[in-house]
């Protein structure tokens, strides 16, 4: 089987897309018979070979100054591409131009398409509309973007979801190809060990303060600003008793860095490209925040429970069956006090012996292996569809 990914969101630094697509070239190389095609922006273009992916960059200019994510504009090229590739499935991780290129050409090519429905953008980026445009204009936009999310994916012969309350909502919509599918790790990587104490020397800390972490995007739409403001009081009620390092950038790294410059007890780092490092700041570090609202899966959870790092999140969210370490721990609303209060009352249960429950319930459904294996499986699934249909088609038109 030859598989073709497209994906926009792929920073050349760090992120949950990047990781999800080198976790299928790991698999892809140990499987043996399967071929991988990679198609990203980067800053020019070129064509490379890393065992049995073919990467191809485009040049592509930058979406801002911070995060590494470009944008890919050059769709004849793309397209170029994908004809003389021609695979036998092309997934599309872009919600925008780049999905309406794929599903177009590919149809012309009788290719076989699924699109992963990696975030839910009417929630993610238009939530803050009604608080300036007001309901109405709210209300208008969201109707205009679920009649977007039909028409696209619609187009695609499978919609991959991570999330089934997500799916259901898409089928409320009526989106009728979607199938939910999971993100995973790597337990060569992300295990429970024990911790990482050269990492927190790294950090100057010793080995008293509580080591709040926190990984992800700075954007306000992360709720960034919740975890920032539930550290103040944290920090304000037990001034030292705390310390909170974030991995991560974005349009927000100047308020984390100011908050930084004035409180010793706040550290930042831009990212880890490796994940490996990464691994290490999950072992080195007693609780693991996640402030975030809005995302479908939440790979970083499933990640530092693995490596037998509880986490803290906020209740009512798609990431509640993600939260390993017992949802009864999570805020009750989204609120920095309740942020604040959770986090209290988590660092004061037995952190080890939950983190070490929540580890083994992700390392018994969450390995890339077994997310790859079903993947594959829909892929084949989808190929056999075309190909069945494409073959009727030709015997309908020999007949007439």
């Amino acid at each position: 089987m030859r598989i073709c990914d497209v994906s926009q969101f792929y920073s050349s630094f760090s992120g949950g897309v990047r990781r999800y697509i080198s976790a299928r070239q790991k698999f892809i190389d140990q499987g043996g018979t399967h071929e991988h095609v990679l198609i990203i922006p980067g800053a020019r273009t070129e064509r490379l070979r890393a065992g049995r992916s073919t990467i191809y960059t485009i040049k592509s200019p930058r979406v801002d100054r911070t995060s590494g994510y470009r944008a890919l504009l050059n769709l004849s090229l793309l397209v170029k591409i994908i004809r003389s590739e021609m695979p036998d499935i092309v997934e599309s991780g872009d919600p925008y131009q780049l999905s309406w290129a794929v599903t177009q050409w590919s149809a012309k090519w009788n290719l076989a398409t699924v699109g992963f429905y990696h975030s839910h953008f009417p929630e993610a980026y238009l939530a803050q509309v009604s608080k300036y445009g007001g309901r109405n204009v709210h209300s208008f936009l969201q109707r205009k973007a679920r009649t977007y999310i039909k028409t696209l994916y619609s187009r695609f012969d499978r919609t991959l979801v991570p999330c089934p309350q997500l799916e259901c909502e898409l089928r409320r919509i009526g989106l009728s190809n979607t199938v939910t599918v999971k993100l995973g790790v790597d337990p060569e990587l992300f295990h429970p060990a024990p911790r990482d104490e050269q990492f927190r020397a790294e950090l100057n800390l010793s080995s008293k303060p509580c080591l709040l972490l926190s990984v992800g995007r700075l954007a306000r739409e992360k709720n960034v600003m919740t975890l920032l403001e539930a550290f103040e009081i944290l920090d304000q009620e037990t001034p030292g008793r705390f310390h909170l390092h974030i991995v991560g950038d974005g349009p927000l790294r100047p308020r984390v860095l100011e908050m930084a410059r004035k409180n010793g007890n706040l550290s930042w780092c831009r990212y880890y490209q490796d994940p490996a490092e990464l691994a290490r700041a999950y072992r080195a570090a007693d609780l693991l925040v996640h402030p975030g609202v809005l995302e479908t899966f939440g790979l970083v959870t499933v990640e530092a429970q693995a490596c037998g790092l509880p986490v803290v999140g906020i209740q009512g969210t798609y990431m509640d069956r993600l939260a390993f370490s017992g949802l009864e721990h999570w805020a009750k609303e989204n609120t920095p006090a309740a942020l604040s209060e959770a986090i209290r009352a988590m660092v004061n249960k037995p952190l080890r012996e939950i983190g070490q429950k929540a580890s083994e319930a992700v390392l018994q459904e969450y390995t890339w292996r077994q997310v790859f294996t079903e993947l594959f499986s829909i892929y084949e699934a989808v190929i056999t569809e075309k190909t069945g249909s494409v073959r009727a088609c030709k015997q309908a038109a020999g007949e007439r």
